[in-house]
């Protein structure tokens, strides 16, 4: 007997399919590992005029599944002992150091308490640092309406409109923390800060440690803050999704679009390129409990650490992005965690994130499996579009012991 079989596969072919035949994406390539036996499935073309057939090794825009991979870089560095998770950042990022605190998230930016202590690193791996995406209109949160006048946008990742780290964390720290350091979760920004400060405490550019420390290790030679021109062939056009009709609306041109050229900005957040076989590699190595082929990027306990829900209730419960957002799951370093299961595909223990522009990627220790799915086309919202839900149902539907 088989990890997966053959014929469930070819029902979540079918399945897939259906949605590519529907418009809701112009393609996509879904990956479904079990036991060392992968199966990817390659459906529909790289943009809506149908020209290009999309390929087992299209470079998609993963956005938030960024998220993960700063995660790891940081822990290399725990490891190192060159950073420590409970200690202030304060000595590298100075620039956030004696934080203002809003009173009210919906106050004026100048109405402010001092931090009850400084940022840590555990803050910014779990979003407790107190800023982040807040799900509301500028108008009536003037702290978002500050954020934008700095280039702080709450939407998709910009590449091609950002400063420079230095000058990014330098306007960050300009503006007061919307919640205390620790009281609760805030998505997004804490990744950001995590790439400047994995820079300052390895010395070096953050995508360049990536590079050495990361990608090279694990063979993920199709990922990167940007295309190079001999590869740009191969990354897809990506789209918006209009809430309203359902129609694909261009966002991003692969020849002259944000990916084209290197940023000045490398997101840790979300500002990744890649593909399924070198997210395969990501996540094998975080299912092995960090080992690779060739060695080992960080140890069993740290990626426990890392795949553990580190909020408690109290964080939980004045915070998400969506109700219902804590009902089976928590927040791990970088990664989303499976608390109890109220789904076939919702084992305990799996852990994973998705990226907004059209990508999830998702490991599950107990069955042996490491699912990914990448499509062209953004999510209209936080919640998991059918396609994606249709994917991991179908996959675990595969599964043949």
């Amino acid at each position: 007997m088989g990890a997966l079989s053959n014929d469930r596969l070819e029902q979540m072919h079918r399945v897939l399919a259906a949605h590519v035949t529907r418009g809701v994406a112009p393609g996509l390539v879904a990956l479904v590992s079990r036991r060392g036996e992968v199966h990817v499935e390659v459906i529909g073309t790289t943009a809506v005029d149908g020209t290009q057939p999309m390929r087992r090794d299209s470079i998609f825009r993963i956005s938030s599944m960024t998220k993960p991979v700063t995660a790891v870089a940081v822990m290399i560095l725990v490891e190192e002992g060159r950073l420590r998770l409970d200690d202030s950042v304060d000595a590298l990022l100075p620039e956030l150091a004696d934080r203002r605190v809003l009173r009210s998230i919906d106050g004026p930016v100048d109405d402010t308490v001092p931090a009850v202590r400084s940022i840590t690193l555990r803050d910014l791996l779990t979003f407790r640092m107190g800023f982040g995406l807040v799900m509301g209109s500028p108008d009536d949160y003037p702290i978002l309406a500050a954020a934008a006048e700095l280039g702080f946008a709450q939407g998709p990742p910009e590449p091609g409109v950002s400063p420079d780290p230095d000058e990014w964390i330098r306007r960050l720290g300009t503006l007061p923390l919307m919640h205390q350091p620790g009281e609760r979760w805030t998505y997004n920004t804490g990744s950001d800060v995590l790439g400047v400060l994995v820079a300052r405490a390895a010395g070096q550019p953050f995508d360049e440690f990536l590079r050495e420390r990361v990608f090279d290790p694990l063979g993920m030679h199709d990922t990167g803050f940007s295309v190079a021109a001999d590869a740009v062939d191969r990354l897809v056009t990506g789209y918006f999704t209009d809430p309203g009709t359902g129609a694909l609306v261009l966002a991003d041109e692969p020849r002259t679009g944000q990916w084209s050229s290197p940023p000045a900005f490398a997101s840790g957040a979300g500002g990744l390129v890649s593909t399924v076989d070198d997210f395969l590699a990501f996540g094998q190595m975080l299912l092995d409990r960090g080992a690779h082929r060739y060695g080992r990027l960080l140890s069993r306990p740290t990626v426990e650490a890392m795949t553990t829900d580190q909020l408690t209730p109290a964080q939980k419960a004045s915070s998400g992005m969506l109700p219902g957002q804590w009902d089976n799951r928590g927040w791990g370093f970088g990664v989303s965690v499976i608390t109890h299961r109220d789904d076939i595909w919702a084992t305990p223990g799996a852990y994973g994130w998705a990226g907004g522009l059209g990508t999830s990627w998702a490991n599950d220790p107990i069955e042996e499996m490491v699912t990914v799915l990448m499509t062209q086309a953004a999510w209209t919202s936080p919640s998991q579009p059918p396609l994606f839900r249709d994917f991991s149902t179908t996959a675990y539907a595969a599964i043949e012991d």
